[in-house]
């Protein structure tokens, strides 16, 4: 329960600071129209879901990726979140 509350928290944020951001954060079903081209991981000890979330824009730009959907995100004093990359 506590990743889905995370990966929602992170999704709201996305939709509201999308326009600073070169790669947009897409729901399931966007991402079913698009390629995947791959995952990122990222971790931090004591960030904000919005450090996470810049973090994994930064990784899916270096990577090539327009979008990114979140899979997997854990909270705690050790944050992680994994994303799967599209064109």
């Amino acid at each position: 329960m506590k990743i889905k509350s995370t990966v929602a928290a992170l999704s709201i944020l996305s939709v509201i600071s999308f326009g600073a951001f070169a790669a947009d954060s897409i729901n399931s079903d966007q991402a079913q129209n698009r390629q995947p081209i791959g995952t990122v991981s990222i971790g931090s000890v004591g960030s904000s879901p919005m450090d996470m979330h810049e973090m994994l824009n930064k990784k899916a730009e270096e990577q090539g990726a327009s979008s990114y959907r979140i899979i997997e995100a854990r909270t705690g004093a050790h944050w992680h979140a994994t994303a799967e990359l599209y064109k």
